[in-house]
């Protein structure tokens, strides 16, 4: 399932500022947190690669992982 977005673009009189919104559904999906950084990758022209830190996906790995171990 796909989430359409626009790409923004402020323009001031010595730069600009490009901007993409994630939809409130994929930054839940991804658990983003307030702050957290991110690195953009190209991979062709067609598709953009959104690399996290280690210790952002440590986190959730852990998480995941106390999760699962946790009887029902």
């Amino acid at each position: 399932m796909g989430y359409q977005t626009k790409i923004q673009i402020i323009k001031r009189k010595s730069s600009e500022q490009w901007y993409v919104n994630f939809p409130a559904a994929v930054a839940q999906a991804i658990e983003f947190t307030k702050g957290e950084e991110v690195e953009w990758l190209i991979d062709d022209n067609q598709n953009l690669v959104l690399r996290r830190s280690d210790l952002a996906v440590a986190g959730l790995k852990k998480k995941l992982k106390n999760q699962v171990s946790k009887p029902s």
